[in-house]
């Protein structure tokens, strides 16, 4: 009998975890973040400018590390041990430039909110409960920074859904960690809350 996975650690994304965020993008399975970065609903219209010879992967890449260097809220990084297993990209809704023009995703009201906004675990870590996990985390982790009001976009399909859409996070896992849906524009992808305050 294998002995249990360790309890996961969730920490927040600084300038010395950088590396450990870039381990996890490279890890089997996470090809949509190394290209994404997390930054494609940070981007207010098209793609980041780039450089001579910049790949739109390297100007995301030095997007995020500029956002972490300034010290945003970003997310946080799961670790079991000293090994990073999963991420959790959250922060102030408006540093997601593209939610307001989304037809799915966009402002409920103008109630000030964090919006958490993906999940990323490599394949060697999934159906271990690390997004749920995360989520507790990310939840802790807003409270303490005083949020009022936590809100996600997640996949509500029913039946097995495929790990390469869950990047939102499965509505069965809001459900449980007492979010409430608040809106749902498209059939299966509702808006959902959590009051912290």
């Amino acid at each position: 009998m294998s002995a249990p996975a360790p309890r996961l650690v969730a920490r927040p994304l600084i300038p010395e975890r950088f590396e450990d965020l870039e381990a996890l993008f490279q890890s089997r399975g996470c090809s949509v973040a190394r290209n994404c970065w997390c930054m494609y609903y940070r981007e207010s219209g098209g793609a980041p400018e780039r450089g001579p010879g910049q790949t739109l992967r390297q100007a995301r890449r030095e997007a995020m590390k500029a956002l972490v260097q300034a010290g945003k809220p970003i997310g946080l990084i799961g670790y079991r041990g000293r090994i990073p297993v999963g991420w959790v990209s959250l922060g102030p809704r408006q540093d997601y430039a593209k939610l307001a023009r989304s037809p799915v995703m966009k402002p409920v009201d103008d109630q000030p909110v964090w919006s958490v906004i993906c999940f990323v675990v490599p394949t060697d870590y999934r159906g271990q409960g690390v997004a749920t996990e995360l989520l507790a985390a990310a939840v802790a982790w807003a409270r303490r920074r005083r949020v009022n009001v936590l809100e996600a976009y997640p996949i509500d399909k029913p039946g097995r859904v495929g790990d390469d859409t869950l990047w939102f996070g499965a509505r069965s896992m809001y459900d449980k960690a007492g979010f409430e849906e608040v809106a749902r524009r498209k059939p299966q992808r509702p808006v959902v809350r959590l009051k912290l305050a």
